[in-house]
């Protein structure tokens, strides 16, 4: 869009731009910034127009990008412009992603870079790395503390690591995703340690304050995220004698976005990484970016104003890399960060389905669907050119932050089902799941669980018990969850592990620095000789990983499965059955019929049900993952316990 007051002012920006950015051939560059410069400039100007420095800081902007732009290799670019001209290609049915740990997966990247025939034997072609930059030792939030946004761990190797395993990537089409921690700095990175020797500057970079007017102006509406290790948003300084915001740990600085140069810091920070070879930059707590006093601090207008202007920045610099929105909130406010567009994202591509990863942990522990099937309902339409991450397990806490409405009309009262489900999954029941409680919140009764899959669902009890019966239904729900999540629509994201049933991993209690944080319980290293008995007939490993390794290769091939906002929910009188249909967009007769069944028992699925939704009553069905016909008489398919199916008409 041509508008005249930013577009004199670009003129202007372009003739003061540095004289070895003017000499570089630019000309990809200057299209997508002309393309993208009026809501580039809108974006800035709402967000810091109110500056001095204003146009300045705009001139600042553009040399960064244009520096990104000038950094990226000539194969990088083919790539970007590759994906421009298939801009709906993460939208396909054939991703399939794995988050890891690399010195947890491997000893360290080096190890990680032998193992990559690992993902291609599974099926995978998108890999999650989770943190690796450097972090203080023993302060480092499994990560997310960061000291230096461009320097690899010494612990999992260095930069040049980084670069030959996304090259050997791009020769697999397997894509590389890493993480970029957008709100804070460790208390140790060089922006924190120069605020803290009275640099007034980079005191600017952060909420630091001399008195505790503003900071309990700021508690008395926001949330505590960590409140047994760390209650409150603000720690004391002794050296500077000055309290800072720090919403997470103590050691985690909270960055103020209010401040041009921390968006372009962060920006630079951003295209940095893009140039390693980065495919996807997962951007981590997205929803704290903005504060402001007598609001939570969470989810604020301008958060997403700042997403919006990255993303656009981005486009401009390297449109081939895809954001991940990293923002675990109600579905009501995760939906706003794909962007206010009708069709196109303009703020991330990629968000988590955190909703549907707790509703699926409802359905095991009441093993019925009723507000699975809400929740689901319930769950905002994304936009077209966006998509789903969608999860069973991850390297956090599981939370139970379905809608309060959705839970009383499943017909259970909100504080004392979410207190069911706790006590559930950490074991209070039949034994049957071995979870933890994490952080438990006396004043409200509120908690979390931590636990790897295969514990929640049954397999550590069933080995210790050595009971084959119990054994094979924890396979059966291991595999049950994962065909919901690689059939719902968007991109399956398989974390490490769960492929071969790894356990908890209580090994955390003896380190000093993990054993105050029980995720770490769900974050093993995998033993790569017991791993090999996923090769091995009649192992639980191998029961796992043949049937998803099955399971995703059939997913890749099913067109109906490519995320196109072509899903439909069914509306089923058996409460232990969760129902969708999937559909070709571009064929719609062409569909898959998804069920599955949350009960230890077998299920009826009235074929009644779908009578009008194109399906014929009397012809077979044939389930594409076993190949074979279900139980099916008098209209009616019988599931066994734990047991899914996606049906075709033959």
């Amino acid at each position: 869009m041509y508008e005249q007051i930013s577009h004199s002012l670009l003129n202007s920006i372009l003739d003061d731009l540095k004289p070895e950015i003017r000499r570089q051939d630019l000309r990809h560059f200057y299209t997508r910034l002309g393309a993208n410069f009026y809501a580039i400039h809108s974006l800035f100007y709402t967000l810091y127009g109110h500056r001095d420095d204003f146009k300045l800081q705009m001139l600042h902007l553009v040399e960064t990008m244009a520096k990104g732009y000038i950094d990226r290799s000539p194969e990088l670019e083919r790539l970007d412009m590759q994906r421009e001209q298939d801009h709906n290609w993460f939208l396909s049915q054939k991703w399939v992603g794995m988050a890891l740990y690399s010195n947890g997966f491997a000893d360290n990247l080096k190890d990680l870079a032998s193992k990559t025939s690992y993902f291609q034997e599974l099926g995978i072609n998108m890999v999650h790395i989770m943190p690796i930059l450097k972090c203080p030792e023993g302060k480092s939030d499994g990560g997310y503390a960061i000291s230096d946004f461009r320097q690899i761990d010494d612990h999992v190797g260095d930069l040049e690591d980084v670069r030959l395993i996304a090259e050997d990537f791009r020769k697999r089409d397997i894509l590389l995703v890493l993480d970029v921690v957008l709100n804070h700095t460790s208390d140790e990175h060089e922006w924190a340690k120069k605020a803290i020797k009275g640099d007034r500057r980079f005191q600017d970079y952060y909420y630091i304050y001399e008195g505790r007017e503003v900071p309990d102006m700021f508690e008395q509406s926001m949330p505590q995220v960590f409140p047994e290790t760390d209650p409150g948003n603000f720690t004391w300084n002794p050296e500077m004698q000055k309290w800072v915001m720090t919403v997470f740990h103590s050691y985690q600085w909270d960055l103020n976005y209010s401040n041009p140069k921390v968006f372009i810091e962060m920006l630079d920070i951003i295209m940095f990484w893009a140039n390693q070879g980065v495919d996807v930059l997962r951007l981590d707590a997205v929803a704290f970016l903005w504060k402001k006093i007598g609001t939570s601090c969470q989810n604020e207008r301008k958060a997403h104003l700042i997403l919006q202007l990255m993303k656009d920045c981005c486009q401009v610099s390297a449109p081939g890399v895809l954001f991940i929105a990293e923002a675990i909130v109600a579905p009501v406010e995760v939906i706003k960060y794909f962007g206010e567009d009708a069709i196109a994202a303009k703020e991330c591509e990629i968000a988590y389905n955190a909703t549907l990863m707790a509703l699926l942990w409802d359905g095991v522990a009441t093993k019925n669907t009723k507000l699975l099937s809400q929740g689901i309902k319930s769950l905002p339409n994304k936009l077209e050119r966006a998509t789903w991450l969608n999860y069973v397990r991850c390297h956090d806490d599981i939370g139970f932050g379905f809608d309060d409405n959705d839970i009383r009309l499943a017909g259970y009262e909100p504080h004392s089902h979410r207190r069911f489900l706790i006590d559930y999954f950490s074991g209070k029941f039949d034994g049957s799941a071995r979870g933890l409680e994490f952080m438990h919140n006396e004043a409200t009764g509120d908690g979390r669980i931590c636990g790897s899959l295969a514990s929640l669902v049954g397999m550590e009890s069933a080995l210790q018990s050595e009971d084959k019966d119990l054994i094979a239904a924890a396979i059966d729900r291991i595999l049950l969850l994962h065909g919901i999540i690689l059939s719902f629509g968007g991109i399956p994201l398989i974390y490490n592990g769960d492929a071969i049933g790894v356990l908890n991993d209580y090994s955390f209690y003896d380190d000093p620095s993990k054993c105050n944080d029980n995720r770490w319980v769900h974050r093993p290293k995998i033993d790569w000789e017991k791993a090999e008995l996923r090769k091995k007939q009649g192992t639980e490993q191998y029961a796992i990983f043949t049937a998803m390794k099955k399971m995703i290769s059939i997913r890749k091939e099913i067109s109906a499965f490519a995320d196109f906002n072509n899903r439909e929910l069914l509306q089923l009188d058996n409460e232990h059955l969760l129902g969708f249909i999937r559909f070709d967009h571009q064929r719609p007769s062409e569909k898959v019929l998804v069920v599955a069944n949350f009960d230890a028992n077998p299920q009826y699925l009235d074929l009644s049900a779908i009578s009008n939704k194109g399906f014929n009553v009397y012809s077979r069905f044939i389930d594409l993952y076993t190949g074979k016909k279900p139980s099916q008489h008098d209209e009616r398919i019988v599931l066994r316990g734990y047991q899914f199916c996606w049906l075709t008409e033959t």
